[in-house]
């Protein structure tokens, strides 16, 4: 079994001396072989420090880390390159570093080059390439290097959407190959697609282990927090609004049928602006469409307290499967009022093989040359 992820840090009974820091603190949880587990958490929230723990780049003050196999990481851009030698001279010397034979490595040569798609560059010094071109090259030689275990930090948040998108597609066929995968990253809809299970870091501290929407959703929760009080807006027992209630005209419904929603919404304070919005995700919980009355030019001014009733209709434009919808009601500023995940459930029902969860309403024509 790999178990690239058990560390223990410091207990609560130790005393902590004035200025000290710690950036991971208690921290533990094991990761079978071949699951694919998402780290999730803001910036600050120690996922570098834990990775590079787990890598062994960094030695906990405390605990232990238990791993088996060959492990290859895509860290901070560019770690470990040499940026005098080629992009060729690189892969050949991070294979090396790992303890690949010299045959495993004129093997894996060619497609190291084929996935990275940088031309004469391969054979440039580092230097010059761009940023993207060293995502490129760093991306392909962690995954042509036969780790039984891949670790990935923030890895597709730079380069254009086409190669991060073929990355995604080869992190896919890795997993169903049965290898390890820690991934981390800010991207909560790659986490939710790629990831079977997932731990949320919150201030050095891991708060939950759950699926990735489980995560997603308590990431997306507590990202809107008063920034006084350091509490999460949406428990606040005085948020200037709330949801009271909200429904759906049906629950199936066909293409391009009219979808109407209708909510109650508790105004709680005098004066109160504040925005409406919703979030369709499909049944993988991944997230499809959204909007808000801000954005849709129905601006919301209340006199509270009160209760008013919100309708909202479109066009059904998803093909054939189980969807959700999330509710909140925010400032205009974005604070978080209340939050309601997944509290409304729908089905569309067609016999149309169409690709994906979009209907494109499209009409083709052709006429002969």
């Amino acid at each position: 079994m790999t178990q690239p992820g058990f560390w223990r840090g410091r207990g609560p009974h130790q005393a902590e001396a004035p200025n000290e820091f710690w950036a991971l603190r208690d921290v533990s949880f094991d990761v079978p072989r071949g699951e694919v587990f998402g780290l999730v958490g803001p910036n600050g929230a120690g996922k570098s420090t834990l990775l590079q723990i787990l890598t062994g780049i960094l030695q906990p003050t405390q605990g232990r880390v238990l791993t088996q196999g060959r492990i290859s990481a895509l860290l901070e851009l560019g770690a470990g390159f040499n940026l005098e030698f080629t992009g060729r001279e690189n892969v050949r010397l991070n294979a090396e570093l790992l303890g690949l034979t010299r045959k495993e490595i004129d093997e894996a040569i060619p497609s190291v080059e084929s996935f990275a798609e940088l031309g004469r560059f391969f054979d440039r010094p580092v230097r010059e390439y761009s940023t993207g071109m060293y995502v490129r090259l760093a991306f392909s030689a962690a995954i042509h290097q036969n780790p039984e275990t891949l670790v990935v930090d923030e890895a597709l948040a730079v380069g254009d959407a086409r190669f991060a998108n073929k990355c995604i597609r080869r992190l896919e066929e890795l997993k169903q190959q049965g290898t390890t995968i820690l991934f981390v990253s800010h991207d909560l809809g790659i986490v939710k697609r790629l990831c079977n299970r997932a731990a949320l870091l919150w201030e050095g501290q891991v708060a939950i282990l759950g699926t990735p929407l489980e995560i997603a959703n308590e990431y997306s929760k507590r990202v809107q927090v008063d920034p006084v009080e350091r509490t999460i807006v949406s428990h606040r027992s005085n948020a200037p609004t709330s949801i009271i209630d909200a429904t759906l005209q049906l629950r199936e419904y066909q293409i391009n049928d009219s979808i109407e929603l209708s909510a109650t919404i508790r105004v709680n304070q005098p004066e109160t602006k504040f925005q409406f919005g919703l979030l369709i995700r499909n049944r993988q919980g991944i997230d499809l469409a959204g909007t808000n009355t801000q954005i849709e030019n129905c601006p919301l001014q209340v006199d509270g307290p009160v209760d008013i009733r919100i309708c909202f209709k479109f066009p059904c434009p998803f093909t054939a499967g189980d969807y959700t919808i999330t509710l909140a009601t925010q400032d205009v500023d974005g604070a978080r009022h209340d939050w309601r995940d997944d509290y409304l459930e729908f089905r569309v029902n067609d016999r149309r093989p169409y690709a994906g969860n979009q209907w494109l309403n499209g009409n083709f024509e052709w006429t002969k040359l």
